[in-house]
């Protein structure tokens, strides 16, 4: 597969997996993900959107090896952790929100279960983008569609 779209599968694949993930836990939990009250819904999706923007970028980078480490969905998962944290923190200040409150929120975001379960799915769809990368397939055929037919 080519780069550009492993990547747009990739990250298709981190929102719809990091919605699913934060959903569950919370309702398991039932906790929030971001509790800190009065802060709203935007910090939390404009991380997840910051956090998929850095998996792309990232994946640009690593994919343009024919045969990618799958270590670097280590480093890329760390990322996403560092970038999901940032984000929360900056959206939130700018918001209107106390600095403190939303350092407060980005620390309880780290030291909780949000920030570690997005690293995880972070480093899991980059993992899978070094997979398809690595992976030698050719497109679907039928068996009549064989050259040597009887």
């Amino acid at each position: 597969m080519r780069p550009p779209v492993i990547i747009a599968l990739t990250v298709t694949g981190f929102v719809a997996l990091v919605v699913a993930a934060l959903g569950l836990l919370s309702l398991v939990t039932d906790t929030d993900v971001i509790a800190t009250p009065g802060l709203g819904p935007l910090p939390g999706v404009l991380a997840v959107a910051v956090t998929g923007l850095v998996l792309a970028a990232a994946l640009v980078r690593v994919l343009r090896s024919d045969a990618p480490s799958y270590l670097s969905a280590v480093w890329i998962g760390i990322a996403g952790f560092v970038a999901y944290i940032a984000t929360v923190a900056t959206a939130a200040m700018v918001g209107g929100t106390a600095p403190a409150v939303a350092l407060s929120a980005a620390g309880q975001l780290a030291i909780g279960w949000p920030a570690p379960t997005v690293a995880l799915c972070t480093a899991g769809a980059a993992w899978v983008a070094v997979a398809l990368r690595r992976t030698r397939t050719a497109r679907p055929r039928w068996p009549w569609e064989d050259e040597f037919d009887e």
